[in-house]
């Protein structure tokens, strides 16, 4: 039996992403972000939405662009960090140990120590409340060589993202595999007893 336990978000896991710019004052900062993830696919666009109260916030504004970085579980120190720490008084990149670096197309930083980083330009912002969600275009996609699998393309089991569980307060690893998209369903398709 289920209990109601009122208004809540607990979609399981979220992403840990290190949302990257530019400050007002030209500096490379960032922030946190456990909310974000895919929103399009043609155009491929990543949502992301970020506290008023956030100093990158205005960066992102004022340049319309930004960076999404994936960490990897053994870097939860450095990205837990981007969460703590304000681009105001802080430089986060220096303090962390982690380079930026300008990335190609958008006019962001990327975090060349984490193992992906999609350059973004804003394409539609929203002021829900507490937050702003920016869509952002993804212009190009870097990972880091010893991550890709057989295709090109970052495996999970290489990259090894830190996730977040909402409210708890807690990061996690990923588990293993449990089966394949557009497979385990099949079962329950008619013609298929």
């Amino acid at each position: 039996m289920k209990k109601d336990i009122g208004i809540s978000t607990p979609l399981y896991p979220a992403p840990a992403l290190v949302v990257a710019a530019y400050g007002t004052d030209g500096r490379p900062g960032g922030l946190m972000v456990a909310w974000g993830g895919v929103c399009n696919s043609e155009p491929p666009c990543i949502a992301v939405a970020v506290a008023k109260s956030r100093h990158t916030l205005e960066g992102i504004r004022s340049r319309k662009a930004f960076t999404v970085n994936i960490p990897s579980e053994d870097q939860a120190a450095e990205a837990d960090f981007f969460g703590l720490a304000s681009g105001r008084d802080t430089d986060k990149f220096s303090a962390a140990g982690l380079t930026p670096v300008q990335g190609e197309i958008a006019d962001a930083p990327m975090i060349g120590e984490f193992p992906v980083s999609m350059e973004c330009e804003v394409v539609q912002s929203l002021d829900l409340g507490s937050h702003f969600l920016f869509v952002g275009k993804v212009v190009k996609t870097w990972a880091r060589e010893e991550c890709l699998n057989e295709k090109g393309y970052p495996d999970p089991e290489k990259v090894r993202p830190l996730v977040f569980a909402p409210r708890t307060g807690k990061y996690f690893s990923l588990g293993g595999m449990v089966g394949k998209a557009y497979g385990e369903g099949k079962k329950y398709l008619k013609g298929n007893d």
